[in-house]
């Protein structure tokens, strides 16, 4: 969309329920005034004839006459069955009414034949007076030489009519064909090639004496052309100027192309004109633009307040160079480029003396408003103070994908740096936790490393929206702590939210997924539910979060949660599968690549041979294998990188899910801070995938350990996986389902009072030993040595 817009000068509104298109409107000075004034001339398809004489101010409809017949105005009407040839005279007035203007009718013709369109020439050199040519719905091309019928001919293999255009310096016309592409007839050769007395004759073998109809030469677009132009403002300009339904075309007169020009928006109509000895060209589209090209260069664009059929360009009394341009409703429209004038001169301003404390508490106002914006933007400042003169200083700053920041590395001297995250990927991270890592050496040249962590706001992900009812996955928490207002633990999402009572709010992921937080009214429970399984971690993480902040600044120190449903495996296995499958595919890509590879360079060795032969054999169709394979090696290039994007995103979404499972076991089983460590390392044993080591296997091998030490049922387990673990290999399995047994045999053996632990004397089997901290169902761990 342009800043700019053009200028009204003057409009008109031409009745109610006509059409109008292209070849409605034209310009001149049709009643031979002799000022060289335009005149608008303009028809309807209902029958319509209207000439204006635009001013500044007024609207003045020189003539209206009201034809029996569709018609395209020049100084001739085209009917569907008639061509009439008119003459405007105007008188002047002698009274108050004005002059007086009348439609005389020189002469007609009645067609044979259902006219399309026309165009007008000296045909054949003639000088002194302008022929016609009319181009029928079935194809044939009838010409007449003033008040005469000089002949008809029709077009070879002809489907549907096109534009049509004549070109006074080959004497030729110029069409489009249904095959898509532009033809050039030359004046000559239609006169003297045969007569066909029907469409079907055009494409027999001629007749005795005559020529069968050619053109001289043909084009292939590729599109259909809405116009054709040929520019005549100069003997120096040689162009023939096509408007296709997405390009422009530029043809020299022989048929060769000058420039194609491809179009970012659907074309309505053009216009050539000349301008300072050169010819431009006005171009209007479906997005209400009107576009002012010199050759491919865009000179300037300006808005309209409709989409164009027509766009003519005339010189008015008042106005040189107006741009007329007409709707398919009849809104009529003459404008110009540019900008009004400004008479606009800036006031004095009364000099004052400067009052310094206000400017200061000003500045002081807009810094915290600028703490606070940036708060909320995800941006942070980070303040490296030294007591000592540092050296090899480096700071690198590390965040999860798909977060990024604008600047990972400083290596400058300690100061206060300042750096934005953002969300660099269509889905949510797995941690909206940061690091920040310096390594510097001290003066004595010891290298010491620092590392901090930070933590990014919820915001950066996901904004306020309505709750969604009717969802997929739903977690139930439970507290033993009444219900807390939702809007007050989040008061940067509650002031969007349409619930005012505090006990629902829900967060819209940048990805698209929805998450609702419910608080009950009537028990001491929160659920969370959502269309994605792993898209609710961020959130119930969060949740908690907030609520240990909000009760410890209560002073409550009791304050427990609870999960007392059951573990939602099936729901956290489809990650596991659908990561998995990725993997294998990945597998698979590779292995093509590497046979398509090889196949490739073997027929490169061939055809390297061939050609260093002093006599070389036929190629026997090895650069066409050749060609094949190469477009088989970049197609599945380009499909495992497509994939390799996909199993980033489906490993980030695992370790959300992951997360979430490893948060929920705790709840249900009300694991200490060091037995949800070592939970989370089993699950999570890496930050990455990688071709040589996946998760699947990792996890399965940290599993199993769980399961044949700490979690054994006997001691000889113990004992037997301690001998085993030195000549475990590791690779991609075959499926998922001994992993998911696995992890589904951990969470059995943790709910009936397995204890995780990496000490070396763990009891082998605990009975469940449980404490009733809570409401009931809820189930704590009693902590290990």
């Amino acid at each position: 969309m342009s800043l700019f817009k053009a200028c009204d000068w003057w409009s008109a509104t031409l009745g109610e329920g006509e059409e109008f298109d292209q070849g409605c409107l034209c310009v001149g000075d049709v009643d031979n005034s002799g000022t060289g004034h335009d005149k608008i001339i303009v028809g309807s398809y209902m029958g319509m004839l209207r000439i204006f004489s635009p001013h500044a101010n007024k609207c003045t409809e020189v003539f209206g006459t009201n034809l029996r017949y569709i018609c395209f105005l020049h100084l001739a009407v085209l009917h569907p069955r008639k061509l009439s040839v008119y003459a405007v005279f105007g008188t002047a007035g002698n009274v108050d009414h004005g002059d007086q203007y009348q439609l005389k009718l020189i002469y007609e013709h009645n067609l044979q034949r259902t006219a399309c369109n026309m165009t007008y020439g000296t045909f054949g050199g003639v000088t002194g007076h302008h022929s016609l040519c009319i181009q029928s719905m079935d194809g044939m091309l009838m010409f007449f030489e003033q008040d005469s019928y000089t002949f008809g001919r029709f077009l070879p293999g002809f489907l549907l009519p096109g534009p049509l255009a004549y070109n006074s310096r080959t004497d030729s016309f110029l069409t489009v064909s249904s095959a898509r592409q532009l033809e050039s007839y030359k004046y000559e050769t239609l006169a003297v090639s045969a007569d066909a007395e029907s469409r079907q004759d055009s494409d027999l073998p001629p007749k005795a004496g005559g020529k069968r109809l050619s053109p001289d030469w043909t084009f292939v677009l590729g599109e259909q052309a809405l116009d054709v132009s040929v520019p005549s403002f100069s003997h120096s300009s040689s162009s023939i100027l096509v408007l296709g339904e997405r390009n422009l075309f530029c043809f020299r007169d022989n048929g060769q192309i000058c420039f194609m020009k491809k179009l970012e928006f659907n074309p309505s109509c053009f216009q050539p004109y000349a301008s300072d000895g050169t010819t431009s060209l006005l171009l209007g589209n479906h997005t209400n633009m009107l576009l002012v090209y010199q050759d491919v260069t865009l000179k300037w664009a300006a808005q309209l307040p409709f989409v164009p059929v027509a766009v003519r360009v005339a010189n008015f009394t008042e106005l040189r160079g107006a741009v007329v341009s007409l709707t398919s409703d009849g809104h009529l429209l003459c404008s110009y480029m540019g900008t009004d004038p400004s008479f606009f001169s800036t006031p004095k301003v009364n000099a004052r003396e400067v009052d310094y404390e206000q400017v200061d508490a000003e500045m002081k106002k807009l810094h915290r408003f600028i703490r606070e914006a940036t708060r909320t933007q995800g941006r942070r400042l980070v303040k490296i103070k030294a007591l000592s003169a540092l050296q090899s200083f480096k700071l690198s700053i590390c965040v999860q994908p798909p977060l990024a920041v604008t600047e990972d590395q400083f290596a400058l001297e300690p100061m206060v740096v300042a750096f934005s995250a953002f969300l660099n990927g269509r889905y949510p991270p797995a941690d909206l936790t940061g690091d920040i890592i310096v390594s510097y050496s001290s003066p004595t040249g010891v290298p010491r490393v620092l590392q901090s962590r930070f933590s990014l706001p919820l915001a950066l992900v996901c904004v306020p929206s309505s709750p969604a009812k009717n969802t997929k996955f739903k977690i139930t928490v439970d507290t033993n702590q009444p219900p807390v207002d939702l809007s007050s633990i989040f008061r940067e999402f509650s002031a969007k939210t349409e619930d005012k009572d505090g006990s629902s709010l829900a967060f819209q992921l940048l990805s698209g997924t929805k998450v609702t937080v419910v608080a009950s009214k009537t028990s001491q429970r929160y659920r969370i539910q959502s269309d994605s399984f792993e898209d609710m971690w961020l959130v119930v993480k969060e949740l908690l979060q907030r609520f240990d902040q909000h009760f410890a600044k209560l002073g409550i120190k009791d304050f427990r949660k609870s999960f007392s449903g059951s573990l939602p495996l099936q729901d956290y296995f489809l990650s596991v599968d659908h990561h998995f499958q990725l993997r294998v595919s990945a597998q698979q890509y590779q292995d093509l690549l590497s046979e398509r590879a090889v196949q490739f360079r073997a027929i490169q060795r061939r055809l390297l041979t061939r050609f260093k032969d002093k006599t070389p054999a036929p190629l026997q169709n090895l650069d066409t294998l050749l060609e094949a394979t190469y477009s088989q090696v970049m197609a599945l290039a380009e499909a495992a990188e497509d994939n390799r994007a996909l199993l980033e995103q489906a490993f980030v979404r695992l370790r959300s899910a992951t997360h979430l499972l490893v948060l929920l076991m705790s709840l249900w089983q009300g694991l200490t801070p060091d037995q949800t460590a070592i939970l989370e390392a089993t699950l999570l044993p890496l930050l990455q995938d990688t071709p040589q080591l996946g998760w699947e296997e990792s996890c399965d091998a940290a599993v199993s350990h769980l399961l044949r030490s700490c979690l054994s049922q006997s001691p000889k387990d113990q004992a037997t996986t301690l001998a085993q673990t030195g000549g475990l290999v590791l690779g991609l399995p075959q499926d998922t389902a001994r992993l998911k047994k696995h992890i589904a045999l951990l969470c059995d053996r943790i709910g009936k009072g397995g204890r995780l632990t990496l000490a070396s004397d763990a009891n082998v089997q605990v009975p469940a030993q449980v404490q009733n901290l809570a409401a009931p169902g809820e189930h704590r761990l009693k902590p290990s040595v």
